[in-house]
């Protein structure tokens, strides 16, 4: 007879010794421990802390720091920018004559109060004054107490002489149209105190206009942080870029080849 020459194939371990043959629970975690790193989401960029790095936000304060500032050097800029101003003021007394009473000048006070800027007085004054009635009107105003007989004529401009010039000469003019009703009225105007050059401006300086400016500025950027629309909120530490990716399953012929 002739000897096989075929060999009779080799025994698997495995398969002889049954013992050591891995259970099915073993072989799935060892497939799955294998094919985990395909599906392994790339780590985030990070501190040691945990939060995301990137670009530093300014804390909330900072935008109301910067209107204020940017108020108050507008503020001073104005004021610097602006001609001061300076005003002038003289004051009239009515007073009573044998056939009136002290009641009956506080009235008629009253009502040259209201006709010292109308244009009969102050077509008057502009000859003292050295300026047109546009200027007058514009620029003198009057006031008068409930409780004097009493009429102040303040009068604004750039040059402290041509204020107390304007408030003297409008004045003038009113006294002078006050004796020729004086009969009828019973009524004298009479001067009480001239007016005199003042010697500082009456305008806001650029040190209180910066001050405004800087409130307002200030008000204005709180405001804005009231009405902001606020941000979701997140837990401290966490990224906001969406969120983080779920590894997808194993694919069910990888495992198969693994058992």
């Amino acid at each position: 007879m002739t000897e096989s020459l075929t060999r009779p194939p080799a025994a698997d371990p495995a398969a002889a010794n049954p013992a050591d043959r891995p259970t099915r629970p073993g072989r799935v975690r060892a497939a799955l421990h294998r094919v985990r790193p395909r599906n392994r989401t790339r780590p985030r960029t990070g501190n040691r802390t945990g939060n995301r790095t990137g670009p530093r936000t300014l804390p909330p304060w900072a935008a109301v720091a910067a209107t204020a500032l940017a108020g108050g050097l507008l503020g001073a800029g104005y004021g610097l920018a602006t001609t001061p101003r300076y005003t002038a003021t003289s004051y009239v007394v009515a007073v009573p004559t044998d056939k009136s009473d002290p009641a009956s000048a506080l009235g008629f006070a009253q009502a040259y109060g209201r006709v010292a800027t109308q244009l009969a007085v102050l077509g008057d004054a502009q000859m003292w004054a050295g300026v047109p009635v546009t200027t007058l009107e514009r620029s003198v105003r009057t006031a008068t107490s409930p409780d004097a007989p009493m009429v102040s004529v303040s009068a604004t401009s750039s040059r402290p002489e041509e204020a107390a010039d304007m408030a003297n000469a409008v004045s003038r003019a009113l006294t002078r149209h006050a004796e020729t009703s004086a009969d009828d009225t019973h009524v004298e105007l009479r001067q009480f105190a001239r007016a005199t050059e003042p010697t500082e401006a009456s305008s806001a300086s650029s040190t209180v206009t910066g001050l405004v400016g800087a409130s307002a500025g200030g008000l204005l950027g709180g405001l804005a942080l009231l009405v902001r629309p606020r941000r979701s909120a997140r837990e401290p530490g966490r990224a906001a870029a969406g969120p983080a990716a779920v590894p997808g399953p194993a694919s069910a012929a990888d495992v198969r080849g693994q058992l």
